[in-house]
C-alpha cells in the first residue's frame, strides 16, 4: 500500500512538473495515466473489453414454473435459464425451437398422467371453463414451494405460468400461488409442448398424437351435446335464416316492384303489398298477352284473383280488384317491353316469389320446432320472440340459467353498457319488446309488464329445459296470468297469486294421469290450520299481558 501511494504520488508530481497544476491540460493528463478498472459496467465495460453479460440464471427469489396441460397429463416446467429481456428475439426463439437448448433453459420437474380416457375428458373439460379440478390442485401442491400464510400476504417466492389468464385466477385462489401469463410463459409453453416428448419418453411411437386425436373427438362431442329430442340448435339455425330472408325478400319485392312498374305502373297503386304485387306480376306478365288471353276467355282473370286475395279475410275472393286490374292494364300508360327484357323480369319474380314461399314454410317449421322443444315458452310469448330468445342466450339451458333479469334486457346489452358508462338510465327491455303484452300496455306500465312477462319467461324456460314431459299447460296459465296484470293495472282488478296457479296445473296434471289430488291439498289446510293457531295464541298472550297490567295498576293504587 505504501509502495502503491508513493507511485501515485510520484506520478502527480511528475505531471506537476510538466504541467500547470490548475491547467485543463494538467487534469487530462492525469486522467489518461489512470489505469483502467478491474471489474467495469455499461460504457467503461466496453471500452475495456470487459467480457459479455451471461444470461441471467432463474433465482430462488424469482423462480418460475411452467405448467403445460397436455392430453394425456400435466407437466411442470422449472426454468433454470432464461434471460426475460431477450426472450422474444430471434435467438432465444430458435433456441426454444432446438431440443437440447430448451433442456437447458427447462427442466422437468414433475410429469403425472391421466389413467383413462374418461379421467383425460374431465379434466380438460374443467380446464376449459377456468376451473381447478382435483387432480391438478394435488399436483400442484406436491410438486410445488409451499406457500405460508405470511408468504401469502407478502407475495410466493415464486410464479406460475399458464396459458389462460382465467384460469391462472383460479389456480391463485385454489393453491395461492402467484400465477403470470405473458408472452415469455406462452414461448416457454410452446417449447414444452414441441418438445414434450423428448422429456417423457414414454410418449414417445406416436403414443402422445393417438392421445391428442382421441380427446379432440371426445372434446367436440361433449361441447356439441346433440341431443336428437330437444334439438335448440335447428331453433337457432332457423330464426337466423328466417332474419334473413326477410331481410332479402324485402330488397327483392322492392327490386321487383321498381322494375315492372316501367311495364305496368298503375299496378303498385292497386296493390300495395309486396307478396301480393309479386303474384299479380307473375300473372298478368306482358299486358297485350293478358289482355289477349282475358279476352279469349281463358282463366287468367280467375288466376289474377286467386292471387290478389286476402288470406287473412275469409270474405274477399279477388274478383273485384281483378276488374280493376284488368282495366287498369287496358288504359295503361306504361312502356313496352321486348320479349328478352320480359323474360328477365318474370325470371327474377318468380324467384322472388318461390323465395318468399319458402319463408312461409319455414316459419311453420319453426312453429312446429318450438312446440316440440319449447312449448310453454312458445305459447307464452309467441314463436319468434321465444326463438330470438334462445338464440341470443345460445341454448335453450342456457336461457333457463338466465335470472329474469337478464332475460329482461336480453338483446339490448348496447344500450346497457351504454346507460352504465354515461350514467344515464338503463334499458327496461330488450326482445320481450316484440311480444304482445309491452305493446298493449300502457306507456307508464311498460317497464312493469316487461319485469312480470321477464319473471314468466324465465319459469317457462327452466320448465321446458328440465321437465320430464313437456306440455304447454303452463304456458297457458302464464299467458292468462299476463293477461289478468295488464287488466290490474288498468282496472285495478286483483290478479291471482302465482302459487295457486301453479297447484292448478299441477293439479289438472296428476289428474290426466289418474294420480290423487287430494294428497297435495292436505299439506295447505294443515297450513293454514297452523297459522290459525298462532294467531289465536298470540292474541291470547296479549290478554294476558293486559291482565297483568291491569293487576299492576290496582296493587300500586
Amino acid at each position: 500500500k505504501q509502495a502503491a501511494k508513493t507511485r501515485a504520488g510520484g506520478s502527480i508530481d511528475s505531471l506537476a512538473k510538466r504541467y500547470c497544476p490548475s491547467s485543463s491540460a494538467f487534469l487530462l493528463a492525469y486522467k489518461k495515466s489512470r489505469p483502467a478498472p478491474s471489474a467495469c459496467k455499461g460504457l467503461k465495460a466496453a471500452r475495456h473489453r470487459a467480457p459479455p453479460r451471461r444470461a441471467r440464471t432463474m433465482s430462488k427469489a424469482s423462480a418460475l414454473y411452467v405448467l403445460h396441460e397436455a392430453a394425456s397429463g400435466y407437466a411442470l416446467f422449472d426454468v433454470v435459464e432464461l434471460d426475460e429481456v431477450a426472450s422474444l428475439t430471434p435467438e432465444l426463439q430458435a433456441a426454444i425451437a432446438d431440443a437440447d437448448a430448451f433442456k437447458r433453459i427447462c427442466k422437468l420437474k414433475a410429469f403425472i398422467a391421466f389413467s383413462s380416457a374418461e379421467q383425460a375428458l374431465e379434466n380438460i373439460n374443467a380446464i376449459a371453463e377456468h376451473s381447478v379440478p382435483d387432480r391438478l390442485k394435488s399436483f400442484l401442491e406436491t410438486n410445488l414451494p409451499p406457500v405460508s400464510s405470511k408468504k401469502k400476504k407478502k407475495g410466493p417466492a415464486f410464479s406460475l405460468g399458464v396459458v389462460e389468464p382465467d384460469l391462472g385466477k383460479a389456480i391463485a385462489e385454489a393453491t395461492g400461488a402467484q400465477c403470470r401469463s405473458d408472452d415469455v410463459v406462452r414461448e416457454l409453453l410452446r417449447g414444452a409442448t414441441q418438445h414434450l416428448t423428448k422429456f417423457v419418453p414414454e410418449l414417445q411411437n406416436n403414443l402422445l398424437e393417438q392421445a391428442q386425436l382421441g380427446l379432440g373427438h371426445a372434446f367436440s362431442r361433449c361441447k356439441v351435446k346433440f341431443n336428437p329430442a330437444r334439438a335448440d340448435n335447428m331453433i337457432i339455425q332457423a330464426i337466423g335464416l328466417l332474419d334473413t330472408l326477410d331481410k332479402d325478400v324485402n330488397t327483392f319485392s322492392m327490386r321487383v316492384k321498381e322494375w315492372y312498374s316501367w311495364h305496368f305502373p298503375e299496378l303498385k297503386d292497386l296493390v300495395r303489398e309486396n307478396y301480393a304485387f309479386a303474384r299479380a306480376a307473375c300473372v298478368v306478365g306482358d299486358r297485350a298477352s293478358f289482355l289477349e288471353a282475358v279476352d279469349n276467355g281463358d282463366s287468367a282473370k280467375d288466376d289474377l284473383a286467386s292471387a290478389v286475395r286476402d288470406p287473412s279475410d275469409a270474405s274477399d275472393d279477388g274478383v273485384q280488384l281483378a276488374d280493376s286490374i284488368v282495366k287498369a292494364a287496358r288504359q295503361s300508360m306504361g312502356m313496352d317491353c321486348s320479349a328478352g327484357d320480359m323474360a328477365n323480369v318474370m325470371a327474377f319474380t318468380k324467384r322472388m316469389v318461390a323465395l318468399a314461399t319458402y319463408r312461409a314454410d319455414l316459419s311453420k317449421y319453426l312453429g312446429e320446432k318450438m312446440q316440440a322443444v319449447a312449448p310453454n315458452l312458445s305459447t307464452l310469448v309467441g314463436d319468434s320472440v321465444g326463438a330470438r330468445l334462445i338464440a341470443k342466450a345460445g341454448s335453450l339451458a342456457s336461457l333457463a340459467k338466465c335470472p329474469a333479469s337478464t332475460v329482461q334486457i336480453l338483446g339490448a346489452e348496447k344500450a346497457l353498457f351504454r346507460a352504465l358508462k354515461k350514467k344515464g338510465n338503463t334499458p327496461k327491455y330488450g326482445l320481450i319488446y316484440h311480444s304482445t303484452f309491452i305493446g298493449r300496455a300502457a306507456k307508464k306500465n311498460k317497464g312493469r309488464v316487461s319485469r312480470y312477462l321477464a319473471n314468466k319467461c324465465a319459469m317457462a324456460s327452466r320448465i321446458d329445459a328440465f321437465a320430464d314431459e313437456l306440455t304447454d299447460k303452463y304456458g297457458v296459465s302464464m299467458r292468462e296470468q299476463v293477461e289478468e296484470r295488464l287488466k290490474f293495472f288498468d282496472s285495478g282488478e286483483t290478479p291471482r297469486r302465482n302459487v295457486d296457479v301453479m297447484q292448478e296445473v299441477a293439479a289438472q296434471l296428476r289428474a290426466e294421469r289418474g294420480e290423487d289430488v287430494e294428497m297435495s291439498e292436505a299439506p295447505s289446510s294443515s297450513k293454514k290450520d297452523k297459522k290459525k293457531k298462532k294467531r289465536k295464541e298470540a292474541s291470547g298472550d296479549v290478554e294476558l299481558l293486559k291482565a297483568k297490567k291491569k293487576k299492576k295498576k290496582k296493587s300500586s293504587a
